[in-house]
Formats: structure tokens, sequence, C-alpha cells
């Protein structure tokens, strides 16, 4: 036994097994035993020739499929065929109104096999994220409104409660799936349902989040039967192959460390030989040796952390081999064990159609475009993005200061921080989809003396909240975090509006809160976040691009002889500006207005002011720009209060941000105590928004500058006030 023993542990760094279960007696019989995924290099790269299969000149089978009931009777060979119709049904919709593609293409033969298997909506299947969700929409009575997709009225681009009862939980931040599949199971075993099958989807990206491992345990320990799905597709949420730190793999990949051994010859052949050797010993050390392999067999393959987190691990199989996962479900399905088994399963993003294959990246999420080569519609080239403005502002800012460094949670793409990795790719931090764990982290790299800007959506931050409060804000470290996506975003819909930032940080001490107005302003603030180091800061600004020299020179009256100024200039904390003054000096106090605006609805109240004084020889308007919410200019909100008879505030945030901070400064400063000044909070109403335009967003929650307007002449008295009901 002893020398059976110290020949595995010798050869474990060359263990090799091409499929792994770890299983309960009940699920021993999982047959037909599956093969290996094909693999050019690995195990962890499934066979992928960049071709793509001549699309089907119809869709029979399809055109059959009414909702998931429909799948019931069909063969394996049927499957295989519907999965080519459903894969190209799904390229020609998303070619018309696009949305996530390579995401959706990646699951279609999972997709189908799940709803083969299992029976919809009682059996209750999970997609983390969603964004992969397309073929289950199709499949579930929604194919005719895939034309909507993500548009204003139409169906969402995420799994959504109200939209279908076969959409068993609403999702569009990662990480969520398993401990809803853990509640559906607990709630269907104490109301003694006859059926319980609860199977969450979720990602090798969306596993990075520490929830997923919070609800592993929790199932484990409980011992809920559920099946965790890992689709693994060597993606981590939006483009890996950013150049940072950790090199330019994805941020986490399950399988990464193991692919070379789960190929491995060597221990192929020590395998057999080991067999034959253990037969010659007795039947009770023949068991022990047999632990020892499946012990050995989940260290290398990754099983070992999902079953000492009380899960049966089978896996890795190959996700798009339909002979081999239909029997696989069918028997997990039919178990009558009560443990949770985690499924690994090997999928390629994009599968099947070429362009999305070979660009994983810029096909993740696309716009409208051309089916036959995979090109874009992306209209006529603008001004930049505001998000490619702020990352090439921190590149200049981190050429110039070596302790500068760079963190995204999975999103180097969405953030600009793929633009700064590939000039600092040893100071960019990828720490996949963990925004707590990048927050502590920026927190402790301050400490030490380094400079970290945490560069994470809006929407997402709110997934870090505690340790904004606990590890950065309650001890004054100097972390900069720059928000994307603050307000409304558009086609993601309500579940990445960035509605919420300033409620939220506002009522923290120690923050510094700025918004940039448009790309100059950003570009400033970059370089004003970089100057401070004795608090954290925030720096949040909307999806969208610059304004172009033009408008910033006619609109905003910046004098810019040279264009854009090439590199930012700080500002002075807590100090804001008049944009506009009135050509009315002569005006009376009561016949003046002042709209304070936070962040880029400035172009807004402009646009607002020059309409106003247009259309009313009466009213005089005052534009100024607060660029920080904390500290408030009190200075300069004293100066409007004291000239003028009525403020405005605009903001892109949800009640209880910056309109609300300078109404408790009104009140408190007794500015409010004589009556004669009027004010009106305009912010985003107490509402969700639905996918669509932004500027359709905006005019919907009465934000654009008609709508300033209104609330302007509202408050002057010169147009009747509804009453509210």
């Amino acid at each position: 036994m002893k020398l059976s023993t110290i020949a595995w542990l010798f050869f474990l760094p060359t263990l090799s097994s091409p499929f792994l279960l770890s299983s309960p007696s009940s699920l021993t019989s999982l047959a037909p035993a599956p093969t290996q995924p094909k693999s050019s290099k690995s195990s962890t790269t499934l066979h992928n020739d960049f071709s793509t299969p001549t699309p089907p000149p119809s869709t029979p089978l399809l055109d059959t499929i009414n909702d998931p009931s429909d799948l019931n009777g069909l063969t394996i060979p049927q499957l295989k065929q519907l999965s080519n119709e459903l894969r190209w049904d799904v390229i020609r919709s998303v070619s018309k109104t696009g949305g996530h593609l390579g995401s959706s293409l990646g699951v279609i033969e999972m997709t189908v096999a799940l709803h083969h298997v299992f029976d919809a909506p009682e059996d209750k299947i999970i997609w983390d994220v969603s964004h992969q969700c397309y073929p289950h929409k199709i499949l579930t009575g929604r194919r005719s409104g895939m034309p909507t997709l993500r548009q204003l009225g139409g169906i969402s681009g995420f799994c959504k409660m109200k939209e279908s009862p076969y959409d068993a939980m609403g999702a569009g931040h990662s990480s969520t799936s398993i401990s809803a599949a853990q509640g559906y199971s607990i709630a269907k075993q104490m109301l003694n349902k006859p059926r319980n099958n609860c199977i969450a989807v979720i990602g090798d990206g969306a596993i990075t989040g520490g929830m997923a491992y919070e609800a592993m345990n929790s199932a484990g320990y409980l011992k809920n039967r559920m099946i965790v799905i890992l689709n693994d597709n060597g993606q981590v949420s939006l483009p890996t192959g950013t150049p940072s730190a950790g090199g330019t793999g994805a941020a986490s990949s399950l399988s990464a460390t193991t692919s070379q051994i789960l190929v491995s010859k060597p221990f192929q052949d020590f395998r057999e030989v080991a067999k034959g050797l253990s037969g010659l010993f007795p039947e009770n050390i023949q068991e022990f040796n047999k632990k020892i392999d499946e012990y050995a067999r989940g260290i290398v393959s990754g099983g070992t952390l999902f079953e000492e987190l009380g899960f049966y691990y089978v896996g890795p199989l190959d996700g798009h081999d339909l002979d081999n996962f239909v029997p696989i479900l069918e028997k997990l399905r039919d178990s009558p064990s009560n443990k949770p088994v985690l499924l690994h399963v090997k999928t390629i993003k994009g599968k099947g159609y070429a362009p999305a294959e070979a660009a994983s990246d810029k096909m993740h999420g696309v716009a409208k475009f051309d089916v036959a080569t995979g090109v874009q519609f992306k209209g006529k080239k603008g001004p930049p993005s505001l998000t490619s403005i702020f990352a090439n502002e921190l590149v200049d800012v981190a050429t110039e200061d070596r302790t500068v460094v760079g963190i995204t949670a999975a999103m180097p793409g969405g953030t600009g921080m793929d633009i700064f990795g590939r000039r600092f790719p040893k100071r960019t931090f990828d720490v996949g989809i963990a925004e707590q764990h990048a927050v502590t982290m920026a927190s402790a790299m301050a400490a030490e003396g380094l400079k970290p800007f945490v560069c994470i959506y809006s929407t997402f931050m709110q997934r870090g909240y505690d340790q904004v409060v606990h590890d950065v804000a309650i001890q004054n470290l100097p972390v900069r975090m720059i928000l994307d996506r603050a307000g409304l975003v558009g086609n993601d819909g309500p579940t990445h509006h960035g509605a919420y930032d300033l409620s939220y940080l506002g009522c923290i001490p120690n923050l510094i809160i700025m918004a940039p107005s448009d790309e100059i302003e950003l570009k400033n603030m970059i370089r004003t976040a970089h100057g401070i180091d004795e608090s954290p800061s925030v720096v949040r600004y909307p999806r969208g691009t610059g304004y172009g020299v033009e408008k910033l020179k006619t609109l905003f009256g910046y004098d810019l002889p040279e264009g854009i100024p090439s590199e930012g200039t700080a500002v002075e904390v807590g100090k804001g500006r008049i944009v506009r003054t009135s050509s009315r000096s002569n005006a009376q106090r009561k016949d003046k207005v002042a709209i304070l605006s936070f962040g880029t609805r400035l172009h807004e109240s402009l646009l607002a002011a020059n309409d106003l004084e247009e259309v009313d020889s009466d009213i005089s308007v005052t534009v100024a720009d607060a660029r920080f919410m904390k500290p408030l200019d009190i200075d300069l909100v004293r100066s409007l209060a004291s000239s003028h008879s009525a403020i405005i505030t605009v903001e892109e945030n949800s009640r209880g941000g910056f309109g609300d901070a300078v109404l408790h400064f009104l009140s408190l400063d007794g500015l409010l105590d004589a009556g004669d000044l009027r004010f009106r909070p305009m912010n985003l109403p107490d509402a969700y928004f639905e996918a669509g335009p932004q500027y359709e967003q905006y005019e919907n929650a009465g934000l654009n500058a008609k709508h300033i307007k209104g609330t302007v002449m509202k408050l002057m008295g010169k147009t009747a006030v509804p009453q509210l009901a």
C-alpha cells in the first residue's frame, strides 16, 4: 500500500483523466462515458477552425417550437438540427438589433439540451448575468419579439421575471444564480413539491464573484438538491487579452492551470500500469488506492475545490456534444440524490459563427452587423468616448507618476483599462468580477503609498459599497474611484443604469465627489483626483462621447484657439463655476433664475437657458456648473441664492443625490427662511427605465432641455402648475 500511495503522489504533477467524475453512488452510472473535448493544444481549448458552417435556408424544426415542451420528443439528431437552426436564428436576429452575441452562441447546444431534458418553468433554469439568454428566449415563446430586443417597449436583453414565467430569476449583474437556485430548491423541498430540479448556469467569469462561493458553501452545508453548470469558455465578462500584471489571459479560468495536465500522456500511460498493479493487492488496499485516485484526479481537475464545498464534481465535458451532454443531464435529473452537483462544461464563445469565434472580444456585445462578414455598423466616427478620454488622460498621468496603478473588475474594455493596460501592463490589475476585493485591495495599495484608480461601472460599484465605507472612507485612504456609466445607459436597461451612486456615496464622510460636464472637465478631474492624497475621491461620468471643439466653443463658451488641450489641469477642490451669465444685467432679482447643473446635464441646461431668454424677455437665466457634490461649493450656492429668486438643480441621479445636498444646505443655512427663494430639484424619477436609446430615456425621465425650460417657466409663474395627485 505504501508503494502504491507513494507512486500516486509522485505522479501527481502529471495526473490526467479525460472525464472526471467524483460522485455519489447513484451517479456513478453516468453513461455513456463522455469523450474529452477536442483540442489542438490542451483540454481547455476546444477545437476551433474559425470556419462558419453554411446557414440553413429555412428553419423547419425551430418553426415548430412554441414552448420548451415541443422539444420533449426530439431525437439527438433532431436536437442537433434544431441547434443549428437556432444558432442562425440568433445570428440573424442580433445582426438587426445589436446585443450580446458571442455568449449566446456559446450556449446554443446547452440551452437546447436543458429545455429538452428538464420541464421548465416547473424546473427552474437560472442564467447567471443572462446576457447569454437569447436562445432561451427564442425557445420559450419569444421568438416573434426578437426584432424588438433591447429596444424601447421591446423585450429585455436579460432575463426578466415579469417578461416570462420561463425566466426564473431576473438578472443583469453576476454571481447570483447559485443563490437563487438554492432558494428555489429549499422552497420546493419545504413545500413538498413532487419534483425539485433547480439548475444554475454560471460562467467562468461570474464564478469569480464572491457571492457564488458564499452560495456554494451554503448549498454544500445545507445539502440542497441543485445542479450548477459551470460554463467555462475562458472568458471573464468583457474581453480578455488586456495586458495586465497577471498576463494577457482571462482574469480567472478554473481549468487554466490544469489544461496541460488533463491531456498528459505520461499519466495516461502510468494510470493503466497502476490499475494493473493495484489488482495484485488485497481488496481493501485496492479500494484505498481507488480513493487516492479519485482525490488526485480532483486536485488536478479543480474538482476538489467544489467537493470541499460539498458539491459532487462532474467534468469537464464538451458543452457542444449533445450525444454525451443530454444523457448526463438525464442521469442528473433522475438521480435520487439530494446533494448539489457541479457540472463543469467547456464551450466556445461565439461557437459556429467564424467572426464571433475569431474575435470574442469585439463580438461580445455588438451593434447591428453584416451577417456575411461580421462587420458592425457603428455609424460615422464622432468625438471620442468619455471612457477613452479618461483612459488616455490616466495614461498621461501615469507616465509622469510611477505610483499610479489601475484596477478593474473584469471590465477592461468597458472602463478603458485596456488602453491603460497596453501602456502599463505591470500597473494594471484585473481582479475578475470581484468589486469588493478590488476596493479593499486598492485601500491597502493606497496605505502603502501607491495611487490606485479603481475603475468600475457605477451600477457595479454597488457590490463594493461596504468596502467603500469600511476599508476606504473610515480609514480616509486616498483611493480614486472612477465610476463609468453614471446616469442612464441605454439598451442594457435598469440593471445597468448608474442611477444611485450620488445617493449611496453622498452620505459617506470623507469622500470627495465630482462629476465633469464635458470632456475637458473630465481630463481636469482626473488630474484633480490624482493630486488628492488626503482623502478618497470619486469621479463619475456617463456613457457617451465628448462634444467636440465647435460645440465646446459655441455652447459652453470655451476659448480654444488650439483645440482641446492635450492634458487636463487640476481644479480647486470644492469650487464650481459660472458657465453662463444673462445678457440682461438690469433684470430684477424676481426675474432671475439660476440653473445649477452637476454633470453632463450642463449641455441641456445651456440649451434650455438660451431658449428661455429667446421666448421670454422678462426671464434672466444664469447657468452654473457645480463640479463638486462633496464638498459642495457653498459660496457659489449662497451667491446664487442671494442674487436670484429661483434655483433649479439638474443631475443624472435618483432621489437623495446632488439636489438633496443643495436643498439640505439651503435649509440649514437659513436661505429659505425668508420665503423669497424658490427651489426645484430635477433628478431621475422614482422609477426604473427600460431598455431604449439614451436620449429617449432622458426624455422619459424629464431631464432634457425642454423639460428644464418647462420647469423654469412653471417656477417663474409663466405657466400653470399642474396639481399633484
